[in-house]
């Protein structure tokens, strides 16, 4: 009976070691964090703002967390392929998104029969929000134009086309804003992505689009696009000659896009806030700032309660925008 109470209580120790070692082992593991190369997806083509933007912070990120962070460009369906598959990786933090507002919009507008939906409030975990920008409309040499009133009255009697980066962007809705707004015969030619659809105006093929500072800056000093008017509240210090919509008369039409990092739905909090800690560093330091101006983008920053909020309020919005322009799922 003795030897088998020895036993009984070498097994109970033994199992208790066993526990203890289980219980330390989770907080050992998220400690390790990141032990392996991050990744994070943009669901555009290379040479966009999306993606010199996820390249310049997955260069100072790297740097900072000792591993490398690499961008994986998985482009087409506005977006929506790359958000998709970011929503099913593993919720470990080695898999993150950068998305402009496309992420929220694009759900509202797109059939998404093909695999590619994914819930917009609930299915992601909020990083940073990393940056704001102005939306410009802009003319190419297909226009023949160089003011934003030319530019109403060439398409009276004929429809003209404006590129977007896809359905569902903001510069999509930002187009239709200004259709219904002034009644210009305007119709959106979606592409995938920023870069293909400035190229195609550059090239004379569209005559207009709604960008970015930072993706029709190269062209503005030769002539080759014209930025015919801002959809900000206040015109752009990296641009101030290029009037307000508003100071042209249609103060409802304004629009901004954003950038935000998030996760796969259930990132472990310590993940979060090590990124969020990091990054909100990374965006303070002077030569991000004068890197992201170029591409026409102003940090943001904060906790990631501030992306949540910020993306919710845009799907809310742009919800209601979609029965008010009467644009159909594509």
């Amino acid at each position: 009976m003795k030897a088998l109470s020895m036993k009984a209580k070498r097994r109970t120790l033994a199992l208790g070691a066993a526990m203890a070692l289980a219980l330390l082992a989770g907080p050992a593991q998220a400690q390790t964090y990141p032990h392996k190369p991050v990744t994070i997806v943009v669901a555009y083509p290379a040479g966009g703002d999306t993606d010199a933007l996820a390249r310049l912070l997955g260069e100072k990120l790297s740097a900072r967390i000792g591993q490398s962070v690499l961008v994986d460009n998985r482009a087409g369906a506005s977006g929506t392929i790359g958000s998709s598959f970011v929503a099913k990786a593993p919720a470990d933090g080695y898999t993150l998104l950068l998305a402009p507002n496309t992420f929220a919009m694009a759900q509202l507008v797109l059939k998404l029969g093909t695999g590619h939906g994914y819930d917009v409030l609930n299915g992601f975990t909020p990083v940073i929000e990393v940056g704001s920008t102005s939306l410009f409309l802009v003319a190419g040499p297909g226009a023949g134009v160089r003011s934003f009133k030319e530019a109403i009255s060439s398409s009276q009697g004929r429809s003209l086309g404006y590129a977007t980066p896809g359905n569902g962007s903001p510069m999509h809705f930002l187009g239709e804003m200004v259709r219904r707004a002034t009644g210009a015969r305007f119709e959106a030619i979606p592409y995938k992505g920023v870069a293909p659809a400035v190229t195609d105006v550059v090239g004379g093929h569209v005559p207009f689009t709604y960008s970015t500072l930072g993706s029709i800056a190269p062209y503005l000093p030769g002539g080759k696009l014209v930025a015919l008017a801002v959809a900000d509240a206040q015109r752009s210090p990296l641009a101030p000659d290029v009037p307000t919509l508003a100071e042209l008369g249609y103060k409802d039409v304004e629009l901004t896009a954003w950038y935000g990092l998030f996760g796969p739905r259930n990132m472990p909090t310590e993940v979060v806030k090590l990124l969020n800690t990091q990054l909100n560093e990374i965006l303070r330091m002077p030569d991000v700032v004068a890197r992201m101006a170029t591409l026409g983008t102003v940090p943001v920053g904060g906790p990631p309660q501030r992306l949540g909020k910020t993306n919710a309020g845009d799907f809310e919005r742009f919800g209601r925008l979609v029965k008010e322009l009467g644009i159909q799922p594509d």
